[in-house]
């Protein structure tokens, strides 16, 4: 039985406006609690910061377990701008830890939901019970290659295994949560969503204002450093002659990154960073709540989002409006057959349009897929998180006029599809493949029901495993693939409710 987001997000129907919104306003004011306070705690003592925060991820599943997801959400969207306002008392050499314990709190949530399911506290029907299944096969193939590419470089290993694993501990999150209670988080969603895009705008019009206010500078500050310690600052002035003078030098930047757009006057954009205090993250954020509000009945505060994901410049958050929204009207228009086909195949164009532009014009993005494609022909079982990707030992050294005139680098970076391949092997398959099952369950929904934020989960899980070819933060960044796999988790959660309710009935 198909069921609305407005099930799995709850309408505010029969509970009153004001209710649902005061309810809203509770759960956020306690999803920021463990992000504010996480900088602080750190500073005081590391046990103690994991041990609060445990509790209280725990406390979480234990009294509103309904709002298990919103809480997960809000620490992803909102943990860096917290540390930055906390950044001028941190020790340097702590923030990037510090910046993990939103992961930490999404990670003990999911641990305590999972201690429930298995001890038969969450629901345990049949539908559940193989969503369940097939995410924990691509959660363990993950855990194996962790454990090989640990022994390399811990490091690296740990971080990947971060990104990777957080959309599925999102999804299962989302699952047994949605299967086993009514959510009521739409309010709940909205107001992040307004949040999220009030903050874009404040750094829009008042961006000295929003650096002093977040102590952005001092935040800024820690990646000076670290970019000054390992030479990269350096070389990318020898490479390109640029220097910058102050800070928001760093935040001018040519649109799209892309050099076919030279000669048009856009090469001075000031991106914007968002309470995440990434471009990108920010960009997928928006590109996601923005189709999201349109999905609940919300068009004009989507409409007003818009020129902020302009203004973030990516190509793949650009891509994901543009893919779902064509997705939807092609469904009104044709049907759903032939939208998902003619849609998987102008995904498969787009793929091979960029590659061999990207090739052509040495695009370092297709230049990194190309070596994971490489790496993997040269040792098809894999080699461990941690080994190849971004974060290896190595990647400030490339010479990209070599890997240019190569059509590769050596190794995989700055592609998502491209690192899983040399880290995994034919083992990377295995998570791909679940995300796109996930995409055409959605599907199926959508095809029946024809409810908007169904074909949003569908179409958007496609573009963004077509953009993890071109961009590694396309899976790895938690406001990408993260947001729509834990919305799918509760669509199809409420589906299985549904479904259960129908059969008791």
């Amino acid at each position: 039985m198909a069921t609305d987001l407005s099930t799995a997000v709850a309408t505010t129907k029969g509970i009153g406006i004001p209710a649902a919104w005061t309810d809203a306003a509770i759960v956020l004011a306690a999803a920021v609690v463990p992000v504010a306070l996480a900088p602080l705690l750190h500073s005081v003592s590391l046990y103690l910061a994991i041990g609060v925060l445990s509790i209280f991820a725990c406390g979480v599943v234990a009294v509103i377990p309904a709002y298990a997801p919103v809480v997960a959400i809000v620490g992803l969207l909102f943990q860096n701008i917290f540390v930055s306002l906390w950044s001028p008392v941190l020790d340097p050499a702590a923030v990037e830890f510090i910046k993990g314990y939103n992961f930490l709190v999404c990670a003990v949530m999911w641990l305590a939901t999972l201690a429930l399911f298995i001890l038969g506290q969450r629901d345990r029907s049949p539908p559940t019970v193989r969503l369940m299944g097939m995410s924990s096969i691509a959660l363990g193939a993950v855990l194996l290659y962790f454990v090989l590419g640990a022994f390399a470089n811990p490091m690296a290993a740990t971080i990947y295994l971060r990104n990777i694993v957080l959309p599925i501990f999102l999804f299962q999150l989302a699952l047994l949560t949605s299967a086993s209670m009514e959510l009521r988080i739409k309010p709940a969603l909205i107001a992040i969503a307004i949040v999220f895009i009030v903050c874009g705008y404040i750094e829009l019009t008042f961006r000295d204002f929003w650096l002093d206010v977040t102590h952005g500078y001092s935040y800024w500050r820690f990646d000076e450093l670290k970019a000054t310690d390992s030479g990269v600052w350096e070389r990318e002035m020898r490479r390109t002659g640029a220097v910058a003078v102050d800070l928001k030098d760093r935040f001018k930047f040519g649109f799209l990154n892309t050099p076919l757009l030279d000669g048009f006057g856009l090469s001075e954009i000031l991106r914007i960073f968002g309470p995440n205090i990434s471009a990108i993250s920010y960009g997928y954020g928006v590109a996601f709540f923005a189709l999201f509000l349109f999905s609940v009945g919300r068009p004009v505060m989507a409409v007003i989002s818009l020129p902020l994901l302009v203004l973030c410049s990516v190509k793949g958050a650009l891509i994901l409006l543009l893919f779902v929204s064509v997705g939807w009207l092609a469904t009104r228009l044709i049907g759903a057959v032939l939208a998902l086909a003619f849609g998987l195949a102008a995904l498969v164009l787009y793929i091979l349009a960029g590659i061999y532009v990207g090739l052509n014009i040495g695009d370092y993005h297709v230049l990194g897929f190309m070596g994971g494609i490489n790496g993997f022909l040269q040792a098809p079982w894999g080699r461990g998180l941690g080994i190849g990707g971004n974060l290896s030992e190595g990647f400030d050294e490339i010479d990209w006029s070599a890997a240019q005139q190569a059509g590769s680098v050596n190794g995989a970076v700055e592609s998502a599809v491209g690192v899983l391949l040399y880290q995994m092997g034919l083992a990377a398959l295995v998570p791909l493949a679940f995300y796109f099952y996930l995409a055409m369950r959605a599907w199926r929904l959508y095809a029946y029901s024809g409810i908007a934020s169904q074909g949003m989960v569908a179409f958007g899980i496609c573009a963004i495993l077509a953009n993890g070819i071109f961009q590694e933060e396309a899976l790895f960044a938690p406001p990408a693939l993260g947001l729509l796999v834990c919305l799918s988790g509760i669509i199809l959660g409420a589906s299985v409710r549904a479904e259960n309710l129908q059969l008791e009935a």
